[in-house]
């Protein structure tokens, strides 16, 4: 699923061609990219309530057309709002149906033991597939105009519909199967029932989880996950190394780099998250990713410094490392609702990435720089870090942030 994942992400790519073509805004196209990333994360919980009622399979062939569609519609836009329709809703939708929600969901069905290691594996191919799909687009876009690579994406995630097809399956139990790990004392999780309104598990689920602590504090350092990668660098790191006057070709390849040792560190956050406590993950990524954000604007040049290669590196093994101990806590603190708990996490994420990817925009526009956006993405991060780490450490449930209705008297004891 790497090139559907890598949809959601051309469009960062494709900035300043479109601002050459229709002298639209950085702002105005940014603003696309919000309303993207904004539906990604929105539609998530929503597409795991989905997945329950109606199947992992048809949702997903159902997000991918949705996806080939909105892609390949865009070579006939000559306005902003069909910019914001096609790119902003279509592919937002089409992409948030198979997003981070999706991955837990999966994972949880499939695997009982090794769950942050697999979740690892499925996020890293998933942000990888956001990335080093970019040097190509940028390729095309520069060589051939902006409109080949939108119907590349197109063609491929529609050919990638009878694959999921015939290759996903709802439930372990559909094959006669146990999930990889259960034992009697901690067995396969049963299968949905297929019943009740979609839209209404998904909003009770965040009416449950909205009463907990925890739950804000995950969506609150998620939000600004969201900010600091996707919003930010996904969006803008490619214009605002060409602003310094670095290729639009080599720009992109960097950033498909952060997306090519991010799989090490995903994978391996996975692996530590099977052992160590997942709040000291997420203090230890936020605090590091704050850091190196505060630095960059220092690196961007026209030609790559070895210490640029090592910003690559080091921010690349932490990317989207944050998103197996943030599944982990979901799972633990709120049980057979973790995935779609989880969904609306995510979908904090996507709403601090939407922020962040206009604000970058309209940042860009009025000061002529991004160093700014940078800075102020810096020290959300180690805000982030703080959050992480005042999550409570066990997962007994806690207590509701909104007191309980008094209990209305018996009359017999009366």
């Amino acid at each position: 699923m790497r090139t559907p994942a890598g949809a959601s992400s051309v469009p960062g790519v494709l900035i300043d061609p479109l601002h050459q073509e229709f002298g639209w805004s950085h702002g105005t196209i940014g603003s696309a990219v919000s309303i993207n990333l904004l539906l990604f994360g929105l539609f998530s919980p929503f597409a795991a309530a989905l997945m329950d009622r109606f199947g992992i399979r048809r949702v997903l062939v159902v997000a991918l057309v949705f996806l080939a569609t909105g892609s390949s519609l865009t070579v006939f836009m000559t306005h902003p709002w069909q910019l914001w329709l096609l790119w902003g809703v279509m592919v937002g939708i089409g992409a948030g149906s198979i997003s981070m929600a999706f991955v837990a969901t999966l994972v949880g069905r499939w695997f009982v033991e090794k769950r942050g290691l697999v979740t690892g594996i499925l996020t890293a191919a998933g942000a990888t597939g956001q990335l080093v799909f970019l040097p190509l687009v940028a390729h095309l876009a520069t060589h051939y105009g902006w409109r080949v690579p939108a119907l590349l994406v197109g063609a491929t995630t529609l050919a990638m519909v009878p694959l999921a097809w015939l290759a996903i399956r709802d439930h372990p139990h559909k094959l006669g199967l146990e999930a990889y790990g259960a034992t009697p004392a901690n067995p396969t999780p049963p299968e949905p029932r297929g019943e009740g309104n979609a839209a209404a598990v998904a909003l009770g689920s965040l009416r449950e989880a909205a009463r907990t602590r925890t739950f804000w504090l995950l969506a609150g350092g998620f939000a600004i996950c969201g900010a600091s990668t996707n919003g930010l660098v996904g969006t803008h790191f490619v214009p605002a190394a060409h602003d310094h006057g670095m290729p639009l070709t080599l720009a992109a390849s960097l950033l498909a780099l952060i997306g090519l040792v991010d799989i090490v560190g995903t994978i391996g956050s996975g692996w530590l998250t099977d052992r160590v406590d997942p709040r000291y993950l997420l203090l230890g990524y936020y605090f590091l990713r704050g850091l190196s954000l505060m630095i960059l604007p220092s690196l961007l040049a026209p030609n790559v410094q070895p210490s640029m290669w090592v910003f690559i590196i080091f921010y690349g093994l932490d990317w989207i490392a944050t998103v197996p101990p943030t599944v982990k806590l979901c799972q633990d603190r709120f049980g057979t609702s973790g995935a779609i708990v989880f969904g609306w996490v995510f979908a904090s994420h996507q709403f601090g990435a939407a922020i962040a990817a206009t604000g970058a925009g309209i940042i860009r526009d009025v000061q002529g720089s991004y160093n700014l956006a940078w800075y102020i993405a810096g020290g959300l991060c180690i805000i982030a870090a703080a959050l992480s780490i005042m999550i409570r450490p066990n997962p007994v449930p806690e207590p509701e942030l909104v007191p309980e209705e008094e209990p209305e008297p018996d009359p017999v004891s009366m």
